[in-house]
This record gives structure tokens, sequence and C-alpha cells, in this order.
């Protein structure tokens, strides 16, 4: 399954933007989808989860901010980015594993077998 990120950009404080990630293949049937984003200089880091049923998980610095969610009818994911900070900036990736929640909570970004090249956030 190919993953192909959009929806990325430069935006000031405060602001939004959405994320999509697009499967070339089907994304139903029992999978962890995640977002995962790395800023320069640092480590990867998870940022939100979504199990097939529809369980989310977040990363703290992101909770009450970021909604995860997937179209199965679109094999589309998305990330909504609400009230934007400068420390959000970074390269976002999407990532697709089988698995079952709440397995999909201890899933880090090397045990993701489908993952995108990644989109670009900039906020200042």
């Amino acid at each position: 399954v190919q993953l192909v990120e959009s929806g990325g950009g430069s935006v000031q404080a405060g602001g939004s933007l959405r994320l999509s990630c697009v499967a070339s293949g089907n994304i139903a049937g029992n999978l962890c989808m995640a977002w995962f984003r790395q800023a320069p200089g640092k480590e990867r880091e998870g940022v939100a989860v979504i199990g097939s049923a529809g369980s989310t998980s977040y990363a703290d610095s992101v909770k009450g901010r970021f909604t995860i969610s997937e179209d199965n009818a679109k094999n589309t994911l998305y990330l909504q980015m609400n009230t934007l900070k400068p420390e959000d900036t970074a390269m976002y990736y999407c990532a697709t594993e089988g698995g079952m929640w709440p397995q999909c909570l201890k899933l880090p970004w090397y045990d993701y077998t489908n993952r995108g090249q990644g989109t670009q956030v900039t906020v200042s």
C-alpha cells in the first residue's frame, strides 16, 4: 500500500491546517493508522493514532487541538490541526499497519509497514 500525504503548508500561529493521507489500497479491516512528525534536530514522535473501530489517542502536546479521522470510502486518513503553535513545525508522516486496538497504542514508527514520504508544516 502506498501512502501519499498532502495539505501541509505555512501558517501563522493560531491557524489551522488539514492533512490528508491517501492510500493506494483499501484501508478497511483491522488497521492501526497514525500520524507522526519530526522536527529538525528532534526524534520522530507519534502525534495521533486511530483504530479501525474509531478509537483514538493523541500525544499530550496536541490533545484538544488535533483530530485524527479516516474515511474508508475514500481510503483517506486525515489530521485536522487547529490552534497551531510554532512548536508544531515539523514534517508530518502518515503510517498504517495491520492490528487491533489497543495494540495500536504501542506501535512505534519502525513497526509500521506502510509509511508516507511526509508533508511539511511550518507555523510562524
